[in-house]
């Protein structure tokens, strides 16, 4: 099991029907494992991502939940903005999970590369971070998913490719790991 198969626990977890959005290479690691599951969520695929975003806005508008968009890096990434924008002005909670080039490239303008924490730092003022480490995935879904809800808008959450296809964490109450729950009031 990798990261990418927690992710997708923790989406069900949290009560994720479907999860809109454009394959790439930089999300494909995310896609497989939602194929994998058996008990959803469901990826609806759009032809667009800028579609993908704004459909995962009318679902958490028509559902009263969460709406979740995923996209590749880089193009895949600036082309969500829009949907993002409609969430933050709508007041309407969506998470995105976007995809990074590995971090081991990060800095050298490697294929596809975009300073990401630049481009969604005014549209995801709640919450906007880069999962740096395996361990770290569940406290950042919980939070993106907390900020979301509290703020009624728009959190990002950013996925390098190396932490998507990393084998999933053991985790425990070790120094130094965050344990998380689903949940939020």
């Amino acid at each position: 099991m990798s990261t990418s198969d927690l992710i997708v626990r923790r989406l069900r977890e949290w009560g994720v029907k479907r999860v809109y959005g454009y394959s790439g290479d930089g999300n494909n690691a995310l896609l497989g494992a939602i194929r994998r599951a058996e008990d959803g969520p469901e990826f609806i695929a759009a032809r667009h991502e800028e579609g993908a975003a704004f459909m995962a806005v009318g679902d958490a508008r028509y559902s009263r939940g969460v709406g979740v968009v995923t996209s590749p890096q880089g193009p895949g990434a600036i082309h969500i903005l829009n949907g993002l924008y409609d969430a933050k002005l709508d007041s309407v909670p969506v998470v995105a999970l976007v995809a990074q080039q590995s971090r081991s490239v990060l800095g050298s303008d490697y294929q596809q590369e975009v300073d990401l924490h630049t481009l969604f730092s005014d549209v995801a003022t709640p919450f906007l971070e880069t999962v740096t480490t395996p361990e770290q995935l569940p406290m950042v879904i919980d939070r993106a998913f907390r900020a979301a809800l509290a703020n009624s808008g728009p959190a990002v959450v950013i996925l390098p490719h190396d932490i998507q296809q990393a084998p999933e964490p053991d985790l425990g109450q070790e120094h130094g790991q965050i344990v998380s729950a689903v949940h939020w009031s």
